[in-house]
Order: structure tokens, then sequence, then C-alpha cells
């Protein structure tokens, strides 16, 4: 052909500091997009030989190489494609931003499966000029009669062509570096971009330095056709191998050592007449294969064995403790989506969880952590996501579609919380293992992501005092408490239900006296209608679920709890406190409250209305007294009867107050005199069935009163909260004080 020169075809002078500057994040996204074009030509070539519109060389085998040379500062990018012709090299790189791939597919769009043909846009080789001061390009197409061409670019709009000397179907790319990024030429910086960007391409790549020095030892019938044989490295022979030995025997102390040296040699050389060793042949260093051209989420679940699983999380994240569990995604409809997601196992809060997940476009690496596909929640896994359907912008580091992305980020929730509600119903045991672990990876997805929140929901697990995992729904089970006092009517009611069990096994009705009688059996009606509007109306009723924030703090209130029968979750995680507002928001009648917000009927002595009488008035003369002695009038003071009589006080503060602390704490608000806010809302609970307290309400003058009633109050503040600097020092002075007072 004849040698042309020309003007690229470009509506701005401009167009090459754009493309350095603005277009790609970052200068070594050029390895990426030069080896997806060459992925692009191996595939149109594969596809028009399946079309049977070329026939592939006997023995073919795709591939990419790419080499480095520090000498000459350059980087060369070769693939075995369908290569160029002069009018296409005009057409696709003459004409920039022109796309070959999407011209590709549409003339061949009702012939073959476009999912894999990576490249969108033309502008992709023109990254290039990000790191070269010169292009070139060298090409041959697959059609018949076709015409090397060779094509050169200096980085400005000017571009020279003509017939080159190819002799291969293919495209070579020859980048000569500018002095800024002669880093790309070295041969470790270049196997870490390929790494980074190209692990899982559909093409191998290989990665080699020019005019290296470098050998390695390969067997003889392992050589292959393209091995550049350096040495043959033959076997020792026999004669060689019984000199050694004698020289062995020589080398030994003793005859015993000389034996047991014999003895060794001769096993040695019985396996060496067993297995002759075979001829190895030094060669020149293969060109090295960086990637893995079928990945595992690229297979279906049910061929990927748990060791594969794991190397591959090993392999990707460098991770070597061993994940939990994971789920393998695999979606055709709507849009194609495949990847793999792993639930690490953790030690920290959840503010200090990092994870990663990457994300691929056909097994192109895009970025790591894009929010708008992976749900915020799901960015505290590690795992890969490929979805050749995402709408990515021209330096695919952005995306385009909104309504689309959506959906994507909402199958993958789905898909997560389906995993998880499953293996709660079938694998519970596995599950209940796994929970304080995925616990905040879960309770944080409820709080960001509402629809996976109601997914979760009935699968959310809360550890009780005994240490057993509970479901919400077996939280709320309404179960009958052992309240230890026998004269509660429990027994006639037993004695009644037994009654009626006797007459019914008679096949009658009993009088008094238990002898049968005929009677007609009447349902009242009325009774009927009371029954079910009290059952509507206990549905109607909150129902409270305890918890405890910290046992060692709170121990006293547990074991009020437990000897009352009485059962508490355990939520002691940064995260629970909003968690649970949000199960509140969304279970109707569900309240959340801490052990220690207040003195439950369970926990008291049944009382008749006169002594409640007195109880009060008893509350209103030690309300006086202790807040007088504790100078705190916002106190409230109750007297109730506690069962566990050996407990002096206990203190209360409402869970909405407690709330409201919490949240001016997180929040910090100016103006707001935290030391005043935090008295409000307590309650001071004296048992009136301690002798302690009986001794204040007796001697209300008394010498020691003033004291006691201190100790009193810092008695039941220690159970529910550390006491202030201050306060833990006046604390041990006055219990010192009271040791004093048993000395006199």
């Amino acid at each position: 052909m004849a040698a042309k020169s020309g003007n690229l075809s470009i509506n701005s002078e401009n167009i090459f500091p754009i493309i350095k500057k603005w277009l790609y994040n970052d200068h070594d996204i050029f390895y990426r997009e030069l080896i997806s074009n060459g992925c692009d030509a191996v595939t149109k070539l594969k596809k028009l030989d399946m079309m049977g519109e070329y026939a592939l060389p006997e023995g073919y085998k795709a591939r990419i190489d790419v080499i480095v040379n520090p000498e000459k500062k350059t980087l060369t990018f070769t693939d075995n494609g369908l290569g160029m012709t002069a009018d296409e090299v005009e057409e696709y790189i003459n004409q920039i931003a022109f796309s070959g791939a999407s011209d590709f597919i549409e003339k061949y769009k009702d012939k073959s499966n476009a999912d894999q043909i990576i490249g969108h846009f033309g502008l992709g080789f023109y990254s290039a000029f990000m790191v070269a001061d010169e292009v070139h390009i060298d090409t041959l197409s697959y059609q018949e009669g076709a015409k090397a061409v060779h094509w050169e670019c200096d980085g400005g709009t000017e571009f020279s062509m003509e017939e080159g000397d190819r002799t291969e179907v293919g495209t070579t790319i020859t980048l000569f570096l500018n002095e800024d990024c002669l880093e790309f030429c070295n041969e470790y910086k270049a196997r870490e971009v390929l790494k980074k960007y190209c692990s899982f391409m559909p093409t191998e790549i290989y990665l080699s330095k020019a005019n290296t020095t470098e050998t390695q030892i390969i067997r003889e019938d392992e050589k292959r056709e393209d091995d550049e044989v350096l040495e043959v490295i033959q076997p020792e022979k026999k004669d060689d191998k019984a000199e050694k030995k004698e020289k062995k025997k020589k080398e030994k102390d003793s005859a015993e050592e000389t034996d047991a040296a014999e003895e060794a040699d001769e096993e040695e050389e019985d396996e060496e007449e067993k297995e002759p060793e075979p001829v190895k042949l030094k060669i020149k260093k293969r060109p090295e294969l960086l990637n893995e051209t079928t990945p595992l989420w690229a297979k279906h679940a049910n061929d990927c064995t748990k060791e594969e699983y794991l190397e591959f999380y090993r392999k990707v994240f460098h991770d070597y403790k061993e994940p939990l569990f994971w789920i393998h995604l695999n979606m055709d409809y709507p849009f194609n989506l495949k990847g793999i997601l792993y639930f690490p196992k953790i030690n920290m809060e959840y503010e200090s969880i990092e994870g990663t997940i990457k994300l691929y476009n056909n097994q192109v690496f895009i970025a790591d952590n894009i929010k708008e596909v992976i749900p915020e929640f799901l960015m505290l896994l590690k795992g890969v996501i490929d979805c050749p359907d995402l709408p990515l912008n021209v330096s695919r580091s952005a995306l385009q579609n909104d309504g689309f992305v959506k959906k994507i980020s909402e199958y993958i929730s789905k898909k997560v919380a389906d995993k998880l509600s499953g293996m709660c119903k079938t694998e519970k045991e596995e599950y209940d293992k796994y929970w304080d672990d995925i616990s905040p990876f879960i309770k944080f997805g409820c709080l960001k992501d509402d629809k996976f929140c109601e997914r979760m929901n009935d699968y959310i697990l809360f550890k009780n005092l005994e240490g057993k995992y509970l479901t919400l729904p077996e939280c709320l089970e309404v179960k009958p408490t052992d309240t230890g006092d026998g004269e509660n009517g429990d027994g006639a009611e037993k004695d009644a239900a037994q009654a009626d069990e006797t007459a019914k096994e008679a096949g009658g009705a009993v009088d008094e006296n238990g002898e049968k009688v005929e009677a007609e059996v009447v349902t009242d009606e009325k009774d009927s209608e009371a029954k079910e509007g009290e059952e509507a109306e206990e549905e109607k009723k909150e129902k409270t679920i305890y918890y405890v924030t910290d046992e060692r703090q709170q121990g006293q209130y547990i074991k009020m709890f437990r000897d009352n029968g009485m059962d508490a979750v355990i939520l002691t995680h940064n995260i629970d406190q909003p968690f649970i507002q949000q199960l509140e928001s969304k279970n109707e009648g569900v309240k959340f409250q801490r052990i220690d917000a207040d003195v439950t009927d369970a926990l008291k002595s049944e009382t008749d209305e006169e002594a409640a009488k007195e109880l009060e008035e008893e509350a209103k003369a030690l309300g006086e007294i202790m807040k007088k002695v504790l100078e705190n009038d916002k106190l409230v003071v109750k007297v109730e009867k506690l069962k566990d009589e050996k407990i002096s006080s206990v203190l209360t503060l409402s869970e909405e107050s407690r709330r409201m602390q919490d949240m001016m704490k997180m929040y910090s608000m100016p103006g707001m005199d935290m030391g005043g806010f935090g008295g409000e809302g307590e309650t001071l609970i004296l048992n009136a069935n301690h002798p302690l307290v009986q001794y204040v309400n007796a001697n209300q003058e008394g010498e020691n009163v003033g004291m006691i009633c201190e100790q009193l109050y810092d008695l039941a503040k220690i159970q529910q909260a550390p006491l202030s600097p201050e306060a833990m020092t006046k604390f041990i002075a006055r219990s010192n004080e009271i040791m004093m007072v048993f000395t006199k």
C-alpha cells in the first residue's frame, strides 16, 4: 500500500491533554484498557470461527503478551486476535471515540452473544498517551489477502500510517514511555498493576522482560515448542554414584555409622533404580502467566469445593484467617450478575471493620467498594461481584444509570437476606455459632436498608442470660413466670382445672362432693365474647423485652431476674441502641427496656391495699430525708417490698431518659447541661423488707441516718453505673467510717 499521512478526525486539538488529565483517575489504568482491547480482539476472532466466517489455525491458543524493556524504555502489548485492516485502523483509531466493540456487536448481534465483548468505548486505546510520548501499532487482519499496517503517533494530532511487516494475524502496540512514567516498564511494577486489573480476564496474559538472562530448569518431557534451550542436564551415571557412596563411607567415624549410611545409600539406590532420573533442560525463563481465565465466581456453586472457596479467598484478599461462610451469587435475568461474598471473622467494633468488595465488568476489574452497586452495609464484607450489564461511563470508573444500578444493589441485598434466613431455618446450630461475628453486619444492614430489615426481622438472634440464642418471635413468646409464692391462687386454679378434666373423662359434670350429676353443657356467649376481648386486649399490650448492656455492672439486677424466673437478652454492642429503636419502629407493640429501667411487679411481694398505703407514707417521709441528705430535689423515692430481703436499695432510670442521654452524648449538643439532665428520670427504690431501711424509717433523726442514706444511694448507684471520681472518693471514705463504727 502507498504511504499515507493525515490528521486524526477530532473536534478539538486539546483532546490529548483532556485524556491525560481528566479521562482516567489513575495513570496505570492504560494497562487495563490496552489488554481489554486485546481480549476483545481475541473474543471477536473466536466468534467468527464459531460462526464459520473464519477458521482458526491448528493448535491456536489465544494469548496476550506484555513485554517490558527498561533499556529501550518501551512497553509492548501483543495479541493474536482478529487484527485490523488499513480501513479499520482509519475508522477505529484515527476517528477517536468510535467504538469498535459497539460496531462489531451491531454487525453480529443476531449471530453471537455480545456479553463477552469487554470494550464499550473507542477512547480506551488513547489512554496509552497518558504515559507514552509515542505509540506504534503493528497489525495484520484475519481477512484473506489483508496487508499488514504500521501506524505511528507522537501524542499530537498527527499520525503516519504505512504498510507494515507483521506476518501473524493480530496486533502489537508499542509504547515509548515518557520520562515521568518509566516505572511502568519495570517488571515488578508491571506485575503489580496487571495483577490488580487483569487477574481474571478471559484471555491468558503473559508477562516477560526483553533480553532477560534469567533461566529455569524443566524436565525434558515438559519442553514446549517456544522454549529456548540453553543447556541439557544429563542424570548422574552409576559410576559417579558409586564413587559418591565410597566417599560417604570414608567420612563416617565408626563401622556402625558406616553400616547405617551404607544401608541408607542402598535404599536410595534402590529407589533410583526403580525411578530413573530424567533428563533436564535449562531454558530461558518462560513468560509468566498472570491471570486465571475462569474465575471461581464464573462457575456454578455446585461445582465449587470448600477448599476452592478458601483458596480463592486467600489469593484475592491475602487473608489467611478462614471466613465464616460465603454466598455465591449467580443471576441471568433481568440482568447478568455473578459473584461471591465472604463473611469474615471479626473481633472489633463495627466502626473499625473495613471490607473490600471488588467490582468487575466481564472479568475486568473496575474498582473497590462502589457504593452505588454494593449496599453500604455489605461493604463490611469481602468479595467479588461481576456484572457485565453495568452502565459505566467512558473511563469505566463511574456509573450512569441510577435506576438500573439500584436494582442490582437491591438484588444483592435480597440474596444475602435469603442466605441468612435460610441458614437460620435449616442450619440453626451453625447460625448460632456465627451470630456474634455476623451480627454487626446484619444490624448495620437493618439500620441502612428497610427492605433488608423486613426480610431479616424474624431471623435476628438475641443471646439470653443462659447463653441461648433466640429469634425475635421466640423472645416475644409469653411464658408463665414462676413467682415462687404458693399463696397466689395457683393451686386453686390447678385443682379446678383438674376437676374439670376429671369431669370430661367421666363423661359428665360433678357436684361439690365430686359425684357425677346429669347436667347440660351451656356455653355462655357473654363469657366467650369477654374471653375474645381479653385476648384482643392482650395482643394490643406492649410486649417488653428486657436487655442487659453490661453483665458485670448490672449483675445485681440479673440476679433478681434469675431468682424470679425472668429472662433478658444481652446487648453490649455500640450498634445495639440504634438497632433496638429500629426494631421497635418496625414491630408494633414491641418495646425494649433495660433491666434496670424499672422494678417490675414480678420482683415485688404482693401487698394489700392497706399495706400499699403504708408504703406510700413511708416513701413520702424517707423521700424527704433522702433529698435533704443528698441535696437532690429531683430524686424520686419509692418504698417497695422486694422479694429479695438482702437487697436494701435499687436505682432505676427510665428507658426514655437513658435514650435521651445517650443521644445527647452521641451528638454532644452544645448549650445543654448534661450534669443537670443526668438526675432526671432516676428513681431510688428502698426495700421495706431490709433492716437498714427499717432502721432509717424508725430513727429518722438518728445520729448515723445521714451516713446510711448516702450509703444506700451509692450502693444503688454503683449497681447501675460507675460512680464519678468525686462520688467514689466519698464512698470509700464513708465505707471506712462505717467500719470504724463497728470497732467502737
